[in-house]
């Protein structure tokens, strides 16, 4: 807006009733989001010795073949005796880890169907191997 001085000179104002809104509003944002920030994350954390934590679980290796044929430690199984392992190594402790190897050809469900098994029959530890099968 312009004004006119005793001496006829033009000066512009500029009008900050906008700017301070504005000002007014971020301020108002900032005091409102801030303490969502300062939430944390609360993670619990396994607590045991040192030497429980360096040794590493137990491994046990799942083959699936291109038929759906389950192996337990490159020994081929049936569903039942799959099932009676995994029982075995869901009462162990600790539970080892299952690292489930699947071949290229096997059909998706077979794959499925054993870590559907393994987490039914309380296996927690599942980890699903992808390294080429030479």
């Amino acid at each position: 807006m312009a004004a006119i001085t005793q001496d006829a000179d033009v000066f512009a104002e500029i009008n900050t009733t906008p700017l301070i809104d504005v000002m007014l509003v971020l301020l108002t944002l900032l005091i409102i989001t801030l303490p969502l920030q300062t939430h944390a994350v609360r993670i619990n954390l396994p607590h045991g010795t040192r030497s429980e934590a360096l040794t590493p679980p137990p491994v046990v290796l799942i083959d699936v073949d291109w038929d759906g044929t389950p192996e337990w430690n490159n020994r081929a199984v049936d569903r039942a005796t799959l099932d009676a392992y995994l029982v075995h190594a869901a009462h162990q402790d600790p539970q080892p880890e299952l690292h489930i190897h699947a071949d290229r050809f096997a059909k998706y469900d077979a794959v499925a169907l054993v870590i559907s098994d393994a987490a039914r029959l309380g296996e927690k530890h599942i980890v699903f191997d992808n390294t080429p099968n030479d």
